[in-house]
């Protein structure tokens, strides 16, 4: 897939495009995809996607900090999935959210070769919200270019009947802790991934060696606390492990109210230390909530529980 700018000098009526911000690139953005590769297929262009490196709302002002479901090198990963010709990644910035749709249709058509443009059934774009799709058809014909609407995909997916799909309903599924759902929605399952840092060691002393991944720096939404049934990468290695994941404070053992994940590998068997090595965790099921326990020994009979619901659900002996 070629990554383009405004600086590209694409040549004039080369692409069906679409635009957004495709956080996560859940099942409603690969219904547009597909939308998108049957239109540019009948009248014989490429296909692009016009996305940005920011989240508009980031800029604006309207939050100051928003995790996401994706970071951009994750994004531009799944949308090439998608068999996509072109992705133009742009810098959005206080003089981009200033942009009229006028403007940016003239953009579009000038410096990113745009010759149709596909557009959500709700989406709006341009410093003016008020402007529909009818404005959008005006000033295309303005610059020899065509707007088409993509209808909406309900009753078009394999989700459950009235179920919203959008980032933020995902976004909000992920911090009630229902990754299996968040899961339908985005047709994946939901990843982080971090480096392994070290911790206390507390894990060893009660039989349950945990690995602690720092997630921050990927700034992605955090799943509700809890105890999760994980699969896990590790960088370098050829296989996926299994294990059982705590998302809280850690309050039989720490006051501190610090947020951490510790994962427990179940099946990892190498006396090779995992620090420094850069991890990649796939929630597939969540299975309790964090709660404080009365004493180590109260925590370790909960962790052997913890680790028997999660081989069963890997389907992993039990030892």
């Amino acid at each position: 897939m070629e990554i383009l700018n405004l600086n590209s000098n694409v040549p004039s009526h080369t692409y069906v495009a679409t635009i957004g911000f495709f956080d996560g690139v859940h099942v409603g953005h690969r219904f547009l995809l597909s939308r998108l590769k049957e239109e540019a297929a009948r009248i014989g262009l490429q296909t692009l996607v016009i996305t940005f490196d920011t989240h508009p709302k980031m800029v604006v002002g309207a939050v100051k900090n928003m995790p996401l479901l994706s970071t951009t090198a994750e994004k531009l990963r799944l949308i090439e999935e998608q068999s996509i010709d072109a992705c133009a990644l742009l810098h959005f910035d206080l003089k981009m959210a200033a942009m009229s749709a006028k403007e940016f249709i003239q953009v579009m058509a000038e410096q990113l070769g745009v010759d149709t443009l596909l557009v959500g059934y709700d989406h709006r774009f341009g410093h003016d919200r008020t402007e529909r799709f009818e404005d959008y058809c005006r000033y295309a014909e303005q610059v020899s270019m065509k707007v088409l609407p993509v209808p909406s995909l309900e009753g078009s997916l394999s989700v459950a009947p009235g179920m919203r799909v959008s980032s933020s309903e995902v976004r909000r599924r992920l911090a009630d802790g229902d990754v299996a759902t968040a899961a339908t929605l985005l047709g994946r399952t939901y990843t982080l991934a971090g480096k392994v840092v070290h911790g206390q060691g507390l894990g060893h002393t009660i039989g349950f060696a945990t690995a602690n991944v720092d997630v921050r720096p990927q700034n992605k939404v955090l799943p509700e606390g809890g105890v999760y049934a994980v699969r896990a990468l590790i960088e370098g290695s050829e296989r996926t492990y299994h294990g059982m994941l705590n998302i809280g404070t850690r309050p039989t053992v720490s006051d501190e109210g610090i947020v951490s994940l510790e994962v427990n590998l179940i099946d990892y068997d190498s006396d090779k230390p995992l620090y420094d090595a850069t991890v990649q965790l796939f929630f597939d099921k969540r299975l309790r909530n964090e709660q404080p326990f009365p004493s180590l020994d109260a925590l370790a009979y909960q962790l052997k529980q913890d680790k028997i619901a999660t081989c069963r659900y890997y389907h992993q002996p039990i030892d």
